[in-house]
């Protein structure tokens, strides 16, 4: 399973991942693709996101059943404590770019 969430992103890329997944709600994908498709998904959400977020979450065989990864400039801050994932809500002035709080794929 893979939850895409985008926010502020062009609707190009949007209507892109629309092909690979389920858009349930404006900007939350939602679908079944194996790991190359969701890294190569990952990558050019990347790439194109302009000064939008992107969050991945998917399954994986781990304590929580999931892992996930964010880039663009966020509010919330992803934190491995002990290798469990946690959300850390950052104040408006301790934005950064989630890249630099990117956690480790698995």
């Amino acid at each position: 399973m893979l939850v895409m969430i985008l926010e502020k992103v062009p609707l190009q890329l949007r209507g892109e991942l629309s092909r690979w997944l389920i858009e349930l709600c404006s900007g939350v994908f939602v679908g079944d693709v194996s790991a190359l498709v969701r890294d190569r998904l990952w990558g050019k959400c990347c790439q194109r996101r302009c000064m939008g977020e992107v969050i991945q979450i998917w399954s994986t065989n781990n304590e929580q059943g999931f892992a996930m990864r964010a880039q663009g400039l966020s509010k919330r801050e992803i934190v491995d404590y002990d290798g469990l994932y946690l959300i850390r809500k950052l104040r408006p002035s301790e934005a950064i770019p989630a890249s630099a709080g990117e956690s480790p794929s698995f």
